[in-house]
């Protein structure tokens, strides 16, 4: 999706070099096995993959580290939350039930991890015909706001459906570059702007001494 399917980490001292596109530095398993061979792994493994991801690549100095999970509750996320200091969680759902479900269970087990929620994003909100200008609300209406008001979470912004998307993932040139003035890219940086205002917000927030201990 950032049009770098074909480039190979080179290791510097032990430590791998992030592949860098459009000014973003990206380490993903994709990278380290090509092809179509798949990856079969337990929890276990899983624990090992995110703590080398973390500690095993040369970062640098970086503005933000955004860790892109699967779907759910599962060994990535409780990983992620014992291995660092998560500043925030993003949930992302589609407007359906079925989604929000998930997403609801999500939000629970960052609550039970004493990790931050910033917010909920709602992708795939609505259609809009190209032809005629029609809004349709294929996947429903609402329900990531609803979502976020049910919990008192900050909701940060809607993205509509559009091939712009999927055309710039194939393409490796995202949205926000190929068609910047699309109403897609115009979302994503909504979304961008109110996450980082987020992240700021939880940064500012005093640390909760028990016992002189900072918590």
């Amino acid at each position: 999706m950032l049009g770098v399917g074909d480039a190979r980490p080179e290791v510097e001292g032990n430590k791998l070099v992030p592949t860098e596109a459009y000014g973003v530095r990206m380490m993903s398993m994709a990278l380290l096995q090509p092809g179509d061979k798949p990856m079969i792994v337990r929890g276990p493994i899983l624990h090992g993959l995110v703590k080398q991801f973390l500690s095993d690549v040369l970062w640098g100095e970086l503005d933000y580290l955004i860790v892109d999970m699967p779907p759910g509750t599962g060994d990535v996320q409780l990983s992620l939350a014992q291995l660092v200091p998560v500043q925030g969680a993003v949930l992302v759902t589609t407007p359906q039930d079925v989604a929000i479900a998930d997403v609801r269970r999500a939000l629970r087990m960052f609550e039970t991890v004493a990790v931050p929620v910033l917010g909920v994003v709602e992708n795939m909100s609505y259609f809009i015909a190209p032809d005629t200008g029609n809004r349709y609300n294929i996947f429903g209406e609402g329900g990531g706001q609803k979502l976020a008001e049910q919990y008192g979470v900050p909701f940060l912004g809607s993205v509509p459906l559009g091939m712009e998307v999927r055309e710039g993932g194939d393409n490796g040139v995202p949205v926000v570059v190929g068609q910047p003035d699309s109403p897609q890219a115009v979302a994503f940086r909504h979304v961008a702007e109110e996450v980082a205002r987020q992240v700021s917000i939880e940064a500012m927030k005093p640390e909760l001494v028990v016992l002189g201990k900072a918590k």
